[in-house]
């Protein structure tokens, strides 16, 4: 599960929009609202990408995504290293020199 997000999302949606619908400067609305400075500016650049201004960062959707394929991509990693040990577990079995039973 993840952290908790420290700043409501109410909060970050009306310091994004105060920073790009009024053209006020990222430091001042930050103190205004009593948020981290570098935390209003990151927000500020991701609603620039998500609207399609910048294209040097992944959209929101985009790092959903990434987050869901790398996390499937554990899942599956882990998956063939189960598989695998069960194959040399087959394997140890099968070469395994059979005894007749005596009678």
């Amino acid at each position: 599960m993840p952290a908790p997000r420290k700043y409501p999302d109410e909060l970050r949606e009306r310091a994004v929009r105060e920073v790009r619908m009024a053209g006020r400067p990222i430091a001042h609305v930050a103190k205004d609202l009593g948020v981290h400075e570098e935390a209003l500016r990151d927000w500020v650049r991701q609603a620039e990408a998500d609207s399609g201004e910048r294209d040097d960062r992944l959209t929101s959707v985009e790092l959903g995504e990434l987050k869901q394929l790398r996390k499937e991509v554990a899942e599956l990693r882990r998956a063939n290293e189960i598989l695998k040990a069960a194959s040399a577990l087959f394997t140890q079995e099968l070469d395994r020199p059979r005894t007749r039973p005596t009678r």
